[in-house]
């Protein structure tokens, strides 16, 4: 069902310094920062030869990383995302087996554009999982 590794996300406190690391200190190609607002987040994707890098910085109030850097105020690692050929059959097979799908279990668009679910991580060894189709 899952194909590719599409990104592992990091939660950051600062996310012009965790930027400019990537891009400074690492050599790695770094994209402008950009607003989701249905998600709570602002996101830099870091781009490597065989997947990326997703900084996440809260964006709002009610941001969900908030949270989390609440809890790890030096920011850490937040999710991984995989991806899927078909979301909608992915979630149905998904929810049958007995994994819990976040929110409504319909799919929202992610910062690719793509439809995108997120799936309980106490169902994936403590891990939030995203699941994006490609």
């Amino acid at each position: 069902m899952i194909g590719n590794l599409n990104h592992v996300a990091i939660a950051v406190p600062d996310l012009e310094a965790a930027a400019a690391q990537y891009r400074d200190t690492l050599g790695a190609k770094v994209n402008p920062p950009q607003a989701e607002p249905d998600h709570g987040v602002t996101v830099v994707f870091i781009e490597l030869p065989n997947t990326k890098i997703e900084l996440l910085h809260p964006l709002g109030n009610d941001s969900p990383i908030q949270g989390f850097l609440d809890k790890n105020p030096s920011g850490g690692i937040h999710h991984i995302c995989y991806e899927v050929e078909d979301i909608l059959a992915a979630r149905d097979t998904l929810i049958a087996s007995g994994a819990r799908v976040l929110g409504t279990g319909e799919p929202k668009i992610g910062a690719h554009g793509k439809p995108v679910l997120f799936l309980h991580p106490k169902d994936f060894t403590g891990t939030l999982v995203e699941l994006e189709q490609v």
